[in-house]
């Protein structure tokens, strides 16, 4: 019975002491099985809106969804994306907050309270510290928020919640990845960086005329 106990301690001190490695290969086998899920993504050629005063912030962000196969129309103030917003329908809209003029949470009330534009699924982006706070107390209607600075995780990854929610069609598992058509130039593209910095922002003007979310 000694000898037995001896063996039983011997074995769960080695169990013990494998325990951290254990867990280290587990969490390596887990990354790997996560990276060889294929990435949930809206129908390809679907269109998406990028709204920023920012012209780095726009390059970045047509890069990133002109390569996954995604249309691309961008606008540097609210008053234009409204316009664009009626007369194109874009199937996604992301919408910078702090803005020249008519601020985004402005033009996302403007959107949701006209017919043609209420069921855009909206992710409001903004590196402004005011900005974020306002937007997290309120909520203000719009689907999803993204804070600068931000990559192609964070993206896509708000493109596949909108997917599994059911705002955003899904892209046939079967049909391969096509960049679409690009005005730009390869060599254009590849200077173009992967990560969009947060860039000096003014302050949200205007802030007492957005306290009010709009409607759903």
């Amino acid at each position: 019975m000694a000898l037995l106990r001896r063996h039983w301690s011997h074995c769960n001190d080695k169990e013990f002491s494998m325990a951290p490695q254990n867990m280290f290969r587990r969490l390596l086998r887990g990354g790997a099985d996560r990276r060889k899920q294929p990435r949930v993504q809206a129908r390809s050629g679907a269109c998406v809106m990028v709204v920023d005063d920012s012209a780095t912030i726009r390059a970045v962000f047509s890069k990133m969804l002109i390569q996954d196969g995604y249309s691309v129309i961008t606008t540097e103030s609210a008053e234009k994306a409204l316009e664009l917003a009626y007369s194109e329908r874009p199937d996604l809209i992301f919408l910078d907050i702090v803005l020249p003029g008519m601020n985004g949470f402005m033009a996302l009330r403007s959107l949701r309270h006209d017919e043609r534009s209420r069921d855009i699924p909206i992710v409001m982006i903004s590196g402004n510290v005011q900005a974020t706070e306002q937007f997290y107390v309120q909520r203000f209607g719009a689907d999803d928020f993204m804070k600068k600075p931000f990559g192609r995780a964070e993206v896509f990854d708000r493109i596949r919640t909108l997917v599994e929610s059911g705002r955003m069609m899904p892209r046939h598992p079967d049909l391969h990845r096509t960049a679409a058509i690009s005005s730009m130039s390869e060599e254009e593209m590849a200077a173009i960086p992967d990560v969009a910095l947060r860039e000096p922002e003014g302050t949200l003007e205007n802030a007492s005329d957005t306290l009010e979310p709009p409607s759903q």
